[in-house]
């Protein structure tokens, strides 16, 4: 299970929800259905055990402003994203304590906008109805609009995490780690913000790495992500710091090597696994997949 302020859900904005989401099941994924959320957002998920991924579009533009966290709309935030390019909007991070995380957030030098709460209801595998309870503490980031989080807390986990729903054919289990591209001139601020809430970075090539619950948060230049991922498409390298690449454990990567042989992916092999080789299949953000353990 995940803890505070680990790794929890990048959110992958998309143009085309279908489109994506088809390719995500030929990478061998579990999808839910797609559904939507009250400010014209929607959504769709591989869930994990801890965390999950989750792709977003936009279903109604006349909702956007609807259910705001103090001055934040997390409809308008996301539409305004796409109107550029699609990419990780927002990042979620776990929270087991909100209020209290939140608190600890805004010590590290992050804006907290406010809080949201919502449910959907839901039917488990045994037939038992429920309906879930989150809790959402926006931190936007004024400096880095590419760059803003959120805090995500489930109140009813046993309506979340379902065995049955964790499951994915290429034997994904879940985040592992995320790389963020930052110039050299903004890592400074980064740094500073991501040390109040992970204690001191490690360096390494280009840039820092904290340590989350849930993976390595890396944090690296242009030179560095672009030795590590290859050429990325010109459009990403836009307005500041942004998250540009995902790992995903899986426990075999021989099954999932078959998976982006079958759907015909263009991938390489790295390090304990293989990674896609165009980003633009998957919203402009590399999937590595790499062994889990």
């Amino acid at each position: 299970m995940n803890a505070s302020f680990g790794i929890d859900h990048p959110l992958l904005a998309t143009r085309d929800i279908g489109a994506l989401r088809n390719r995500l099941i030929a990478l061998g994924f579990t999808m839910t259905a797609i559904g939507q959320h009250p400010w014209g957002t929607s959504t769709s998920l591989a869930m994990f055990d801890g965390c999950l991924l989750e792709i977003m579009g936009i279903y109604d533009d006349s909702l956007l402003d609807e259910v705001p966290a103090g001055a934040f709309r997390f409809g308008r935030h996301i539409h305004a994203y796409l109107q550029k390019r699609e990419g990780v909007a927002l990042s979620a991070l776990h929270s087991t304590d909100s209020v209290e995380d939140a608190a600890r957030a805004a010590k590290a030098g992050f804006e907290v906008a406010g809080h949201l709460e919502f449910g959907r209801d839901v039917i488990l595998p045994d037939g038992t109805a429920g309906r879930t309870k989150t809790t959402l503490a926006l931190l936007p980031d004024p400096v880095f609009p590419r760059l803003s989080f959120f805090l995500c807390q489930q109140h009813r986990p046993e309506f979340i995490y379902v065995p049955a729903w964790l499951t994915h054919e290429n034997t994904a289990t879940g985040i592992g780690g995320v790389t963020v591209l930052a110039d050299t001139g903004d890592q400074a601020a980064l740094r500073v913000k991501l040390t109040g809430i992970y204690g001191e970075p490690a360096a390494i090539n280009g840039g820092f790495a904290v340590p989350t619950a849930n993976g390595p948060m890396r944090v690296q230049d242009y030179a560095a992500v672009t030795a590590a991922f290859g050429n990325l498409p010109a459009d990403i390298y836009d307005d500041g710091p942004c998250i540009v690449a995902m790992d995903i454990l899986v426990k075999s990567t021989a099954t999932m090597r078959d998976f982006l042989v079958q759907g015909g992916f263009a991938y390489c092999e790295v390090p304990s696994g293989y990674q896609l080789i165009d980003p633009t299949l998957t919203a402009n953000t590399y999937l590595r997949f790499v062994q889990a353990g």
